[in-house]
């Protein structure tokens, strides 16, 4: 697993500008380029309408107060509430549009993430916490959404500002007017030496923001181990330890912020002092006061436009490296899917053949060699072995979770690296040690695996696996709300409603591991009685550490040792007295 994806080590964002990753991302922006033009038509609008403001002041200033000319003067006023009214307009106009785009892109990426993570094998979430991923799903995006959408608008309204103020400003005093630039190099001074800290400072944010939803997210999962081993106060430790970074880096990254910000304002104030006392103490009386108050209200506006571009550079450099994020979980190689020349698996009988099949999880270390077995339609197989010998790797390579190194694993004849997923795995009933629970209804748990299911056959497969007597004496019966992973449920509860949800797919091939491990005596007994119902005509694959749960299974495999160390019925077995006898006696003695 890479480092960067523990909880606690930061990942790195400090990657150099890749224009490539910002034209890959405008795709999302062009699906809205017309709303986005509009958007931009809208803030021009607001813009010329605010700086006519500075002009009826200089009128008013100048020529109607002085000569008394109260009509002209109330025409001037409303001319003014009407440029305000326009711009408050065409600015609410263009918030609700680039909301309602920003929202789009939202949408767009995650939906586009959301559908890749649902291809992704096993062996992706085998070695990533989710709290990374959630991060990079719900917190990058949200930052990237803004700079597709009003970071593009934003970009080139920033320059028109720049320019029409400048425009303004200057058609009423050239002298005045390049007393405002004469601040530009020293804000351009103060930028250069402090954008770099600010991006530093932000970046530092997100990753110890993404570190804390990884922790929270591992402890909410744990919280049961926690409480069972009494860990609360040493997770509190960590989780304190992970919102004072937080913490302090949201400070730091504020402070940072608030420099250029008071920067900027001093600036401000250094410049219209700076144009005030040259305006009146020298230029006067060859300048009225009307146009000093005109100049010095554009020299306000001048500066922010300048500060807002400078922003807009550094967070335009955070979300290449939020980009590269995304797309790097984008990227991430479907190694299990359809072949480019996968066929439909037509409807099968049973037979599954392992062919000299080899596999590991990682290239340097096998947890099969040269695995070799046929199992005939309507054969039970029952796995056995010591934990960790392949067991579960066995049936997760029948239903094909992972790519196999070496071999190959034939369904009635067929490849199965050569038919496509959604055939293969349609007409296969799987349950694994894992009896995951939904948030949602009882009956839309065990609808998952056929969602056309009716409720009559919903209880029919309750009433075989021996569920429908708890089920029903809850107070809502089958449409009782579970809450997500069923923490309501007991793990044997859990585990009948998982088997009544695999059997109502009416599989082929069913894969049961360790189906009654959470299961009490009495129940365990009924249940056998349905197992052994429903494996006649299905060809059925059976892990159970429970020994006396399989004895009437057509054949028996000990798994060990990357391979088969034994295989017969119960009974040969029994009288071969190798490694399975060895297992059987020491559990019926025990």
């Amino acid at each position: 697993m890479a480092k960067r994806n523990r909880f606690d080590v930061d990942e790195s964002l400090e990657t150099p500008f890749n224009a490539a990753h910002l034209k890959r991302a405008l795709v999302y922006g062009k699906r809205h380029v017309k709303k986005m033009v509009i958007a931009l038509i809208c803030s021009i609008i607001s813009v010329l309408s605010s700086l006519i403001y500075p002009l009826i002041l200089q009128r008013a200033f100048d020529v109607t107060i002085p000569g008394k000319k109260y009509m002209e003067l109330v025409g001037l006023a409303v001319i003014a509430l009407v440029t305000i009214l326009v711009s408050i307009v065409m600015v609410c106009i263009r918030s609700r549009l680039m909301v309602i785009v920003g929202q789009e892109i939202i949408y767009d990426i995650r939906k586009d993430l959301f559908e890749h993570l649902q291809k992704l094998p096993f062996q992706f979430y085998d070695d990533r916490p989710q709290g990374k991923i959630l991060t990079r799903v719900i917190h990058y995006v949200n930052n990237v959404s803004d700079i597709l959408s009003n970071g593009i608008i934003n970009f080139f309204l920033e320059i028109l500002n720049i320019l029409f103020i400048g425009i303004f400003m200057f058609a009423v005093n050239v002298q005045l007017s390049l007393i405002v630039l004469a601040g530009v190099p020293i804000f351009l001074g103060i930028i250069f030496i402090i954008k770099p800290r600010q991006r530093k400072a932000w970046q530092n944010v997100s990753n110890k923001g993404a570190n804390l939803n990884a922790y929270t997210q591992e402890s909410i999962d744990g919280v049961k181990v926690t409480q069972l081993f009494d860990r609360e106060e040493r997770n509190e430790e960590t989780y304190e330890i992970l919102s004072k970074d937080q913490k302090k880096a949201w400070v730091g990254a504020q402070y940072v912020a608030n420099v250029v910000w008071a920067s900027v304002e001093n600036i401000t104030c250094w410049v219209l002092g700076a144009l005030y006392l040259v305006g009146v103490l020298v230029l006067q009386p060859g300048v009225s006061f009307g146009t000093i108050v005109a100049v010095s209200n554009y020299a306000s506006r001048f500066w922010q436009p300048l500060l807002n571009l400078s922003n807009l550079y550094n967070n335009l450099i955070n979300s290449i490296a939020y980009l590269e994020r995304i797309f790097e979980l984008m990227d991430e190689p479907v190694t299990v899917d359809d072949a480019p020349d996968a066929t439909e698996l037509p409807p099968i009988r049973g037979r599954v053949t392992f062919d000299d099949v080899t596999f590991g999880y990682t290239p340097d270390r096998n947890i099969l060699e040269h695995l070799s077995f046929e199992a005939k339609p309507g054969e039970s197989i029952a796995l056995v072995g010591p934990t960790g010998a392949g067991k579960t790797t066995v049936v997760n390579l029948i239903s094909r979770f992972y790519n196999i190194n070496d071999g190959k694993v034939l369904i009635d004849g067929h490849d199965i690296a050569h038919v496509t997923l959604h055939s293969l795995r349609s007409q296969m009933g799987i349950m694994l040690q894992d009896s995951f629970i939904f948030s949602g209804t009882i009956l839309d748990n065990i609808r998952y695996a056929k969602l056309d299911a009716t409720e009559e056959e919903v209880k029919k497969a309750c009433r075989t696996v021996c569920a429908d007597q708890f089920i029903e004496e809850m107070e809502q019966g089958y449409y009782t709300q579970v809450n997500e992973r069923g923490s309501r449920l007991s793990q044997g509860q859990k585990q009948l409603i998982a088997f009544a949800r695999t059997l109502l797919a009416d599989p082929k091939i069913l894969i049961l591991d360790e189906a009654t491990s959470s299961i009490d005596a009495k129940t365990e007994k009924l249940v056998q009685i349905a197992i052994d119902e429903l494996l006649k005509g299905r060809t059925s694959f059976i892990i159970a550490h429970r020994l006396s749960t399989i004895k009437n299974c057509d054949k028996i495999m000990v798994i060990s040792d990357k391979g088969i160390l034994e295989c017969g019925r119960h009974e040969e077995l029994i009288e071969k007295k190798g490694a399975y006898y060895k297992l059987y006696t020491a559990q019926i003695s025990g």
